[in-house]
């Protein structure tokens, strides 16, 4: 167990301790000072975290009686009614402008990717860091982007039957964001530079771009360049040329590759994706995020047998066509996310004993590791314009949001920064912020710099929130209700007109099938058709292909062409999608529990016993899903919700879960590290098959059902379980 070390009136764990004190040692700030003014901070702040969630479980318990009185979808006038007389919904203000200000411009006015990794893993970090820049010949090949069938098969030898194939690819992308006055970047047998800019030499002469100003740079030679950047709907794609390289060497201009700008903002997740459950954890987060902001952070890696140090990109230069320079960030610009209002930690205990909010102590630990790219030798590298970006997931309302921008400006006041230093990342996820989002964009308006729809917890909230209508339809069906547009439309449409534009991003939701890339192209177009100027990806391969819309479609272009959304909306958003007469066969309904059993097992088995918070789960049919506890947390509350209305019954769950453990098992054979779920008769079942049974028994009891509450309390003592006598 970690030990704890007495600082001010607090007793905080000692791998705390160590990366804080050595953090204020750098940046020349008092110790004692620091922890007198956390101490201050955790005890002014943590009883009003309490009283929200208190007002939480009050409102819960209002809506809960509704239903119970009201069962089925309820009556709009009514419902609306009720939850403006309980105080869930809130009066709408007028006239509300965000003013955020110093805004980096990948936040502010480009659109682009978005990754979100787990910080507790260094290298996944640094390659979603690096994922600014991304092979677009690589991301074709190596994905089923392009057919893998017939001649165009991968294969263990190199096949240049498919590499011809992502070859044409790359030059369709070429004539749609740098088309020539005539002819096809197809006929190109070289690229030049001169005072007048790009040249592209083929047989029949030489061409121009048809838009000059497309054309930004380049490397090597002005005759012979080795690279040439160009720039459409404000991300930047490099032609890269290597005559010798083995695409380059069989293409008439030499090209061998083209690079995307990709993911041009990656948040560094400290929440959802991670198993941190204690100071040892925590210390881990917050000296990674530390390492990117004084630019330390690397991390050693083998592969195919070689063994090498990776550390984030460094910038890219280029000469431009009057003979002056040009540099462009190597790397995303980072966010960091915060966890939520809900949970306390063991890292840090008050002058009672008592386990602080580990919101709070996140909002202290991580910007006190902001302080060297804020004010030290690092300074600008992340953000050029003094800015550090804070996501903040899972809050109810605008209570909670305002709660939030007070938090942050207490820490600001500790660390002597500027006003407003730390922006707030508003993750549209619980229904209570949902319908009122004007209201909590108005409650951080000068900090806000990024709203952000996520259909996976706010599909686990409605589920809890109206637990008690009824019978929920299957979680695939879930997302095509009605009530989902409702939300996707109002976001971007608020967002809109609260003035984000120029001054945030507004993003929407995770692709959660990393091998699908083909389905993720022809489906993802849809974010940024929606206005939205970021989108997540699972992967940086399918940052780069996503790339490929936002040169499809400017969704800053779209914006003018979008109808505000009514009143209306906000009723479709409030109707929760439960099922219907003859839509929970017992077919149906076998089928959903085994698909459901079987996703939480292969996730939680890596949480509890591992400390893996995000990995690439198969499903019952094999096919691998991003599995975060936000997925989680659909799979047990659609169960929950089920088990309360008599659809299932425990029998069946405990059924599906023996029968799904031994399928588990086998998906995971190849693991060394990996512990076996399934048990014998007359044998007790393992910690992580134990928090998979309770999530779903348990989850209509657990606090807006969420998963952490069980997983952590599980995960630790999985943890004292693993350590050494």
């Amino acid at each position: 167990m970690t030990s704890h070390l007495s600082r001010a009136d607090l007793s905080v764990a000692a791998p705390i301790v160590e990366f804080a004190e050595a953090a204020l040692a750098e940046s020349g700030r008092d110790i004692d000072e620091f922890w007198a003014g956390a101490s201050a901070i955790i005890h002014d702040l943590g009883p009003r975290n309490a009283e929200l969630l208190a007002k939480r479980d009050e409102l819960q318990q209002k809506i809960d009686d509704f239903h119970r009185a009201n069962p089925g979808v309820p009556e709009k006038g009514a419902y609306r009614a009720l939850l403006t007389d309980i105080g869930y919904l809130v009066p709408e203000p007028e006239n509300v402008t965000v003013t955020t200000e110093n805004v980096d411009p990948e936040i502010a006015t480009m659109a682009g990717p978005q990754l979100v990794v787990p910080l507790l893993n260094a290298r996944f970090a640094i390659n979603a860091a690096n994922a600014r820049w991304g092979s677009l010949y690589d991301a074709l090949y190596g994905t089923d982007a392009i057919d893998q069938t017939g001649d165009l098969a991968p294969g263990a030898e190199f096949n240049f039957t498919r590499a011809a194939a992502v070859v044409e690819r790359g030059r369709e992308l070429l004539d749609q964001i740098a088309p020539l006055t005539e002819g096809s970047h197809r006929d190109a047998t070289g690229y030049a530079v001169d005072a007048d800019g790009l040249i592209v030499r083929t047989a029949d002469g030489d061409r121009r771009m048809a838009d000059p100003a497309g054309f930004v740079g380049y490397t090597g030679e002005a005759d012979a360049p080795t690279a040439v950047l160009l720039v459409h709907h404000g991300l930047h794609a490099e032609i890269v040329i290597d005559r010798a390289g083995r695409i380059g060497s069989t293409d008439a201009a030499g090209v061998q590759d083209v690079v995307l700008e990709s993911a041009i903002t990656t948040i560094l997740d400290l929440e959802d994706s991670v198993a941190a459950v204690d100071g040892e954890d925590k210390a881990l987060g917050y000296r990674n995020w530390r390492a990117f902001m004084d630019g330390s952070i690397s991390e050693s890696v083998t592969k195919n047998g070689r063994t090498f140090t990776r550390v984030p990109n460094a910038d890219r230069t280029y000469t431009t066509a009057d003979g002056g320079e040009i540099t462009l960030p190597g790397r995303a610009v980072l966010f960091i996310r915060n966890v939520g209002h809900l949970m306390r930690t063991p890292a840090v205990l008050d002058r009672d004993g008592e386990e602080v909010f580990e919101g709070i102590l996140d909002a202290i630990m991580t910007s006190l590791g902001s302080l060297p790219e804020l004010e030290g030798e690092n300074r600008g590298t992340n953000s050029r314009t003094g800015s550090m970006y804070v996501v903040k997931p899972k809050m109810h309302g605008p209570e909670e949001v305002a709660f939030a921008a007070e938090l942050f400006g207490r820490a600001e006041q500790l660390l002597g920064l500027p006003a407003r230093t730390m922006k707030i990342g508003i993750m549209d996820e619980e229904r209570r912020t949902s319908a009122n989002l004007k209201a909590a964009i108005a409650a951080a308006s000068d900090r806000v710099a990024f709203i952000n729809t996520g259909f996976l917890d706010r599909t686990g909230d409605e589920i809890h929130t109206s637990l008690h209508a009824g019978p929920f339809l299957p979680k695939a069906l879930i997302k095509q209700q009605p009530f989902m547009k409702a939300y996707e439309d109002r976001n971007v449409s608020i967002g809109l007109e609260c003035g984000l534009g120029g001054h945030a991003q507004i993003g929407k939701g995770m692709w959660a099938e990393p091998d699908l890339m083909h389905d993720m192209l022809e489906k993802k177009i849809a974010h940024p058709q929606s206005g939205a100027s970021t989108a997540w990806v699972p992967s940086p391969t399918a940052g780069t292909l996503h790339a490929l819309h936002y040169h499809q479609v400017d969704p800053i272009a779209v914006r003018a062409t979008l109808t505000p959304t009514g009143d209306d909306a906000l009723d479709g958003l409030l109707v929760p999608p439960l099922a219907g007469e003859g839509d929970l066969t017992p077919e149906v309904v076998a089928q959903e529990i085994d698909n459901n059993v079987q996703s939480i097992l292969g996730y939680v088995v890596r949480w509890i016993d591992q400390g893996i918070g995000v990995s690439k789960v198969p499903d019952i049919h094999d096919v691998g899903l991003m599995e975060d506890r936000a997925t989680l947390r659909i799979s047990s509350q659609l169960l929950a919700n089920w088990l309360t209305h008599d659809v299932i019954t425990e029998e069946q769950i405990d059924d599906s879960l023996r029968r799904l453990a031994v399928v588990v098992d086998e998906q995971n054979a190849g693991d060394p590290n990996y512990e076996k779920l399934a048990f014998a008769e007359g044998e007790q079942p393992g910690i992580a098959y134990t928090a998979a049974r309770r999530l779903i028994v348990e989850g209509a009891a657990q606090p807006s059902g969420y998963t952490e509450p069980l997983l952590h309390g599980l995960r630790r003592e999985k943890k004292a379980e693993q350590a050494p006598a």
